[in-house]
């Protein structure tokens, strides 16, 4: 009896040594698994640094501030560049990160552009004139004026003149997603070239659009006087198409 207890005795404590062996493998293997997951997370950051054009440490000051009250203020979604940017230890590196902003805005600006004039081409080249939402259908809405690849808007302005300004901004922002072109006329400059260049630097207008002709500046010399039969006054906005010219309302578009 006592050598069957003592046979068992061997047994079990052959076990327990067998899983005391085991236990420094099942710590390895734990310990290989967070250094791994440890080289992705470096490895993600690094990434992520490279997209913004970021040095290491740059990254790492970023990663640090967001854990700090900035985090807390700011939607989760703000860049790294206007973190790094607003906590700028010196009027160089803020100006650094200034310009690396504004440059990233405007290309970003004109791909979404591109994107947007390439949709409109190819739903001129698929649907042709039939519009995407047929607005008479709508209840309680205002039918909108129909407007069409090489249509352009004239659009009257003083030089001074707050209405005017406002109603500008609303045009810019819906030519920029239009097929239609935008000629802005302004009073009161005769013939003064630079007053002009002066007026479409102070309203954002780019050269770009200048270029593309999507948007002109013109001396008004007459002739809001002459299409309005000396009834109009700025602001006041118009429709140039092949049927002709004729007023329009603001309201009215799109």
């Amino acid at each position: 009896m006592k050598a069957q207890a003592l046979g068992l005795l061997a047994v079990l404590s052959g076990v327990i040594l067998q899983t005391d062996a085991d236990t420094p493998v099942l710590s390895q293997s734990s310990s290989e698994s967070t250094e791994y997951e440890q080289s992705t997370l470096e490895y993600t950051d690094r990434d992520r640094a490279r997209q913004w054009h970021l040095t290491g440490s740059e990254w790492q000051r970023y990663k640090t501030l967001m854990r700090g009250i900035r985090g807390s203020l700011s939607p989760a979604t703000i860049s790294p560049i206007e973190v790094l940017g607003i906590h700028a230890e010196s009027e160089t590196d803020r100006r650094k990160y200034a310009e690396r902003w504004a440059q990233m805005m405007h290309d970003d600006t004109e791909q979404i552009l591109a994107f947007q004039r390439a949709v409109i081409q190819a739903n001129a080249h698929i649907y042709g004139d039939q519009p995407l939402i047929d607005v008479s259908l709508l209840p309680g809405r205002q039918q909108k004026a129909t407007l069409k690849p090489g249509d352009r808007l004239l659009f009257f302005a003083d030089l001074d003149c707050p209405e005017c300004d406002a109603q500008l901004s609303t045009l810019l922002a819906k030519v920029g997603f239009s097929p239609v072109g935008l000629d802005i006329f302004l009073l009161g400059t005769e013939d003064r070239d630079e007053a002009a260049r002066q007026w479409a630097r102070d309203h954002g207008i780019q050269g770009e659009q200048v270029r593309r002709k999507t948007v002109t500046i013109n001396h008004d010399n007459g002739t809001l006087a002459r299409l309005s039969q000396n009834q109009g006054q700025p602001p006041y906005l118009m429709r140039q198409s092949p049927e002709g010219t004729h007023p329009i309302g603001l309201g009215e578009l799109w």
